[in-house]
């Protein structure tokens, strides 16, 4: 799969990063890096635990790192379960936290059949 239909494929905005980092090796990189990101497991632990200023600071990171690499799903569902864990542990907290993990695994999907080549990309 191509680095654009990759993008297409998780709900993300290929011509928006392509804008960020300006070539596609380094988009490509640093796609393949958010499978190492321990974020997830770490918003996941804390939902568990309902622990929510840590769960907050979890989803807050994942947000922030969908927004840079411009994966606009996952960012819209990790955006809606930060604001409500802004304040404090939610009871919509479970409910969302299902929807981002969701995003996640699609997201995830995605970029495992990104093609080897397009890590030496221009």
């Amino acid at each position: 799969m191509t680095l654009e239909a990759c993008y297409r494929a998780l709900g993300g905005n290929y011509q928006d990063v392509l804008g960020r980092f300006r070539s596609e090796k380094t988009v490509a990189k640093f796609v393949r890096k958010f499978q190492d990101d321990q974020s997830c497991e770490e918003l996941a632990a804390a939902v568990e635990r309902q622990d929510g200023p840590a769960a907050f600071r979890a989803a807050h990171t994942v947000k922030g790192i969908c927004q840079n690499l411009s994966f606009d799903r996952l960012y819209q569902s990790t955006c809606r379960l930060t604001e409500a864990l802004r304040g404090g542990w939610s009871e919509d907290a479970p409910r969302l936290f299902s929807r981002v993990m969701e995003d996640y695994q699609i997201t995830l999907a995605a970029i495992r059949q990104l093609d080897p080549v397009n890590e030496n990309a221009g």
